[in-house]
């Protein structure tokens, strides 16, 4: 599980990449440069995408446009960082779910995006035990084990009356034809 963090080139931009290292996420640093940053969100699957938009902030923001739209992108969270007072304005109206936070404000969300990364991993590593159980539980025969309080579905009605059976509904009726305009004579020829 990791952060996608894209900032140009500067020297501060290892040591803001530790700071946010420190919130125990696995930061992933690249500048917003196309196809670059799309390739490595694509292949990493951050659960979180952060852009630093100190430097070039108009690239930060078509970069920033294009990862909300994307489709291998738009669910993943974006959070914008140092956004110049003179853009404020124009990042609102195009990314309204992109939240612009601070480096701390950031590191308490990823610490809160982390934990709940990992109960969603450990979810699915108990379903999938699940899965496997009752598929080796089927395979040899056996009865299938009970389902468990969280995932039991309320039992279905066992008295419940026949449903009636319904006529087969009529074709419907075609229309008449609505009758044609007759057509004109030849028309004059044009002159020259």
């Amino acid at each position: 599980m990791s952060v996608l963090y894209l900032q140009f080139e500067a020297p501060d931009r290892a040591s803001r990449a530790a700071k946010l290292g420190k919130s125990g996420a696995h930061i992933v640093v690249s500048e917003p440069r196309w196809p670059q940053f799309f390739e490595l969100a694509k292949k990493e699957k951050p659960y979180a995408i952060a852009i630093d938009m100190s430097t070039a902030p108009s690239h930060c923001l078509e970069t920033a446009d294009y990862i909300a739209k994307a489709k291998e992108t738009r669910e993943t969270p974006l959070f914008l960082l140092r956004v110049p007072d003179d853009r404020l304005e124009a990042v609102k109206k195009r990314l309204p779910n992109a939240p612009i936070v601070t480096e701390q404000e950031l590191a308490h969300t990823l610490i809160e995006e982390e934990r709940k990364a990992q109960e969603r991993a450990r979810e699915k590593k108990e379903a999938a035990a699940a899965a496997r159980k009752t598929a080796r539980a089927k395979k040899l025969g056996l009865d299938v084990p009970a389902v468990t309080a969280k995932s039991a579905k309320p039992p279905a009605k066992a008295a419940a009356a026949p449903e009636k059976k319904k006529a087969p509904a009529a074709a419907p009726k075609k229309k008449a034809a609505a009758p044609q305009k007759k057509k004109s004579a030849a028309r004059p020829a044009k002159k020259k």
